[in-house]
């Protein structure tokens, strides 16, 4: 295992005796251009065969109509899975079970259920939280709305063309939550991120998803630790092929996490935007290849709303040949 100071090595061959699944995230569309290339992304992303693509949300309904119309052209257009993100941020009751009714009719089952960030006006000691404190909250009205949205079901008795009965067991939702391997900003103790995922569990969550990270050793050791604590729904880390300086920058800022110091001095002295995709595409594919190794149950990508990175990852550590095989 490679040390913070050292990029991962290459991937060449992974050991990847089975298919490993993949899914990748999606934020709406900021303006009209990036609204008119968004599809062929997703069409070129969707054709990779991903277990689901996740479409961001912003906090207080900013970017509400927005996802709902990702959501909607990946329902319509693709027979994949997308999955919702929501977040409790000022957010009350009635305003959260409207907005989850609405996603729920629209087709989606699944969603990534996230406290969200407080106002940044808020004042200090004001969370600007709403009605809902805590994802664990989120994750349970996400249960709730959909077992109150469909109750019950009719189904016919098979030999008795007049009878009807019961249907009891509940469609599946898929509730995914945040995991923080190097620790939530806010967290007073790794063993408080850990207590914090048990919680979401009981909530009724059966998914993690990491924040961004960098080192393969940061998710393996965060992982084992939550299992041997009882957390027992898969946890998939989190990568982005970071491709330019400016955008390691900006992960940093959105991240909390610690600068990668070898991988920021590589794309500092390559002169050439090709250099630096090259140099970001070669670090995320060492960071999957050890995280595959390591017995990863998945890999999810953020895309930053381009397909060919995140496709070379997988193309370079054999799981796009391994999912279309």
């Amino acid at each position: 295992m490679n040390d913070h100071g050292s990029a991962p090595a290459v991937a060449g061959d992974v050991p990847c005796p089975g298919r490993v699944p993949f899914s990748f995230e999606l934020y709406p569309p900021r303006n009209g251009a990036a609204a008119a290339a968004l599809p062929a992304t997703i069409d070129r992303l969707a054709a990779a065969g991903p277990e689901f693509i996740s479409v961001t949300y912003g906090a207080n309904g900013s970017s509400r109509t927005s996802s709902l119309d990702v959501l909607r052209y990946i329902l319509s257009n693709t027979t994949v899975s997308p999955m919702a993100h929501l977040t409790c941020v000022g957010s009350s009751h009635v305003e959260a079970n409207r907005l989850i009714r609405e996603f729920l009719d629209a087709g989606v089952r699944s969603f990534l259920a996230v406290r969200g960030d407080p106002p940044a006006d808020a004042r200090d000691g004001d969370t600007g939280l709403g009605d809902l404190h805590s994802a664990g909250e989120l994750v349970q009205l996400i249960h709730r709305v959909q077992a109150e949205r469909v109750p019950y079901e009719e189904r016919l008795v098979p030999g008795i063309p007049t009878a009807r009965e019961v249907r009891t067991e509940r469609e599946h939702v898929r509730i995914a939550v945040a995991a923080f391997p190097n620790g939530h900003p806010n967290s007073r103790s790794a063993s408080q991120d850990i207590d914090t995922l048990l919680a979401k569990q009981a909530a009724g969550a059966n998914l993690g998803i990491t924040q961004l990270f960098f080192h393969p050793e940061d998710y393996l050791s965060f992982a084992q630790r939550a299992k041997d604590a009882g957390v027992e729904f898969p946890i998939l880390p989190g990568i982005m092929p970071v491709t330019s300086p400016a955008r390691l920058k900006r992960m940093l800022e959105l991240s909390g996490e610690d600068l990668p110091s070898e991988l920021a001095i590589q794309l500092e002295i390559e002169p050439t935007e090709e250099g630096q995709r090259e140099i970001g595409i070669a670090w995320a594919s060492g960071v999957v290849s050890q995280l595959v190794a390591g017995g990863a149950p998945g890999i999810h990508l953020y895309t930053f709303n381009q397909h060919h990175a995140v496709l070379s990852v997988l193309e370079r550590t054999g799981l796009l040949h391994n999912a279309t095989a």
